[in-house]
């Protein structure tokens, strides 16, 4: 069986978490498969947009703890670096739009891969939890760069050190996930924000990302308008730029080609 299923077509490419029977808990060879799958959405350039999901009854439980077979404290070390921290990377850096559809509970390293996602929308039923307390751990995969700059220190902080389980519609009404919609929505709304994205300027939306995440880090105002500069410098050499403005002079639609 294949522990990440792959599909692309109409420029979206669909990664999906297949170890249903572990509610798709991540071990080796499914982090692996993400980073494949996640640099052959990159490499084709017919895909404009990612969705990553989970098959099932959960997006993930995250990682799978009856993988550690060796000296605990080594196995740990080498997971982060080996199969975790590559994936989060990957996310923040690939050229193109993610967007994750937590279809149940995303827990742990799961829950804050979906978070390094561009845009989250949930089933009304999933839940996310900083699970890593509860085996004396501290979050990882990003947790602490990402949850706290989406929903405050104290709050974040809270639900890190108390290991509290929060509902999809919790998440959304505090800014940790984009949207929460009806279970029996969440394909056709993820697929119909994932076509929306695929036909819009795909280096926009990626320099939009690097810029966002850089304005993180700035140390003023000034060196975040500096950052902007630049990357509106890369943009603006974009064909999808150019097409944006005759589109807009000639009053129709603009056709986007992502170059």
């Amino acid at each position: 069986m294949h522990v990440v299923l792959y599909e692309a077509e109409d420029g979206i490419a669909r990664i999906t978490l297949n170890r249903p029977e572990k509610f798709n808990a991540l071990n080796r060879e499914m982090a692996t498969r993400i980073q494949e799958a996640l640099q052959r959405a990159e490499n084709d350039q017919s895909v404009r947009c990612i969705v990553l999901t989970g098959k099932g009854k959960a997006f993930s439980a995250g990682q799978d703890l009856s993988e550690l077979n060796g000296p605990l404290t080594e196995e740990i070390k080498r997971i982060l670096p080996e199969q975790l921290n590559p994936i989060v990377m990957k996310l923040r850096t690939i050229s193109k739009p993610v967007v994750a559809a937590v279809n149940g509970i995303a827990a742990g390293a799961a829950a804050n891969i979906a978070l390094c996602c561009d845009i989250v929308m949930a089933a009304e039923s999933a839940t996310f939890i900083q699970a890593f307390s509860k085996i004396g751990l501290i979050p990882d995969s990003g947790g602490t760069y990402m949850l706290p700059r989406l929903i405050g220190l104290q709050r974040a902080t809270a639900l890190m050190m108390t290991a509290e389980s929060v509902s999809a519609t919790d998440a959304a009404r505090m800014g940790m996930i984009y949207k929460a919609v009806p279970d029996a929505q969440l394909i056709f709304e993820s697929e119909t924000l994932a076509r929306k994205l695929a036909k819009m300027p795909t280096k926009a939306l990626y320099l939009t990302r690097r810029a966002l995440d850089e304005s993180l880090g700035a140390g003023s105002f000034e060196e975040q308008l500096s950052n902007e500069e630049k990357w509106q410098g890369e943009a603006a050499a974009t064909s999808d730029f150019s097409e944006g403005i005759r589109a807009f002079l000639e009053k129709r639609p603009a056709i986007f080609k992502g170059e």
